[in-house]
This record gives structure tokens, C-alpha cells and sequence, in this order.
């Protein structure tokens, strides 16, 4: 934990620590804070690109469902019911083994939970925000190893690193 005396030295801190984390392959994401006080990033799922809420407290990342055919998903049904938000006990489907890409970070194996947004949406359209295509969760913040600094409004993420497969020696 750090502890820090005075402005100038938070400022010396903060660059140190991005400097670390830049040394140890991690991706700087920005993000928007909207009018809710929600972190907001642009996403792509599959290769295409969404609006989704930063939610350190969701369980899983999440789309809308009627969205599975606009992000390319293969959905499945879920004996899990959803809760959140005002919402409970709401139908879900799965989708798993998805492509996320966040910035330059990516991973190929990004499961989903899929159910009904329109209560999330109908939360920020009342406060004047744009309606999102879904949320990122703990699941991703975790695979990725997050920080969220939330005084520069910057997520960052830890490289996926690639498998190496070995060239197979032929015997002729």
C-alpha cells in the first residue's frame, strides 16, 4: 500500500507506477466517466465494437440479449438466473469462448452472460446518458490482473500472453 505526503509526490508515484506497469505489459486504457458516475470503454466482441460499463462489481461481463446476433455470439441457455441493479431473477443465456479486445489487450476466451439490459438502459437514459451494449465484470478485471486508477480515469490491463507451440522435428 502506498501512502503519500504531499502533491508532489503523488505526482512522482503515479508516473512511477505507470512506468511499472508499462514494464510489465500492461495495456492503458481510458476511460469516460458518464453522467451516473459509471466508468464507460468501447469494446469489441468479435470484432465488433460496443459501449460497455466498467462494473468492479459484477460477477461476469454481460450483454444485452438481444444482441446476440450484432456481437457474432453463440448462446446457449443458462440455468443461472441474473440479478442486479434493481433487477432479480432474470432469464440468462451463456456464451463462451468469445474474442474481447479492449484497447490492444485481448483474450479469446471471454465468456458472457446474456439477459435483459433495458432495465440498466432505462436507468441511463432517465439521467441523460447513452445505452450500452453490456457491461465488463470482475471475471475480465481479474483475468487481467486490473488496476483502476479512477483520479486519471484509466483501467489497465495485463497482456494475455501468447502460447508458444514448439516446431515439431520430423524424422526425414
Amino acid at each position: 500500500m502506498m501512502y503519500f505526503c504531499n502533491s508532489a509526490t503523488k505526482v512522482i508515484e503515479m508516473a512511477s507506477l505507470k512506468k511499472i506497469l508499462r514494464k510489465k505489459k500492461y495495456v492503458r486504457i481510458k476511460l469516460k466517466k458518464i453522467v451516473t458516475n459509471h466508468l464507460e470503454l468501447s469494446a469489441k466482441i468479435n470484432g465488433v465494437r460496443g459501449k460497455f460499463i466498467l462494473d468492479t462489481g459484477a460477477s461476469n461481463s454481460c450483454v444485452g440479449l438481444d444482441l446476440i446476433d450484432h456481437f457474432r455470439l453463440i448462446s446457449e441457455e443458462s440455468e443461472i438466473k441474473a440479478a442486479g441493479a434493481g433487477a432479480t431473477d432474470m432469464e440468462t443465456q451463456k456464451s463462451e469462448n468469445n474474442r474481447l479486445q479492449i484497447d490492444k489487450w485481448k483474450t479469446h476466451k471471454c465468456n458472457l452472460v446474456l439477459f435483459d439490459l433495458t432495465h440498466v438502459n432505462t436507468a441511463l437514459t432517465q439521467h441523460k446518458a447513452e445505452k450500452v451494449h453490456g457491461i465488463i465484470g470482475a471475471d475480465i478485471l481479474q483475468s487481467g490482473k486490473a488496476f483502476i486508477d479512477y483520479d486519471k480515469k484509466v483501467l489497465y490491463l495485463k497482456k494475455v500472453k501468447k502460447k508458444k507451440f514448439k516446431k515439431m522435428k520430423l524424422p526425414f
